[in-house]
């Protein structure tokens, strides 16, 4: 198993990060079959295949905010208001991806992109496992 560890600064506002650059240039580097996983490891952070660019990643962003307020009513209650929402987020986007690999190239469709989704403008810097398996 190859492994790399990338930094990521997701900035002090809600957001969907396209890591596939990132992502592409790893598995590029080796250059064999596999399967690309994609894990962060935070708690209040998640991984999403989907369509940026032409407002999905937006769309995503305004149903996150439907489902999961920034309110007062999260039991978790430290840092900004409504973090606690970012604390249930991984368990609609979870932590992770995987994604096949032939050839040292990711065999994602033509408008999916790997994402880093993060709601918690609390911590703005993260870290991403990239590893071939």
């Amino acid at each position: 198993m190859l492994s790399q560890e990338i930094s990521v600064h997701s900035g002090s506002a809600e957001v969907v990060l396209d890591l596939t650059g990132a992502c592409e240039s790893f598995v590029a580097e080796t250059g064999g079959d596999g399967l690309l996983h994609v894990f962060v490891p935070h708690a209040t952070a998640g991984i999403a295949i989907l369509e940026t660019g032409a407002g999905s990643d937006d769309d995503l962003l305004a149903a996150l905010r439907d489902l999961l307020p920034a309110d007062d009513r999260w039991m978790h209650r430290h840092g900004s208001r409504g973090h606690g929402r970012s604390h249930v987020m991984p368990a609609l986007i979870p932590p992770y991806a995987t994604v096949p690999v032939i050839d040292g190239r990711l065999m994602l469709g033509t408008w999916q992109s790997i994402c880093l989704v993060d709601l918690n403008v609390d911590n703005p810097d993260r870290k991403v496992r990239l590893s071939l398996v």
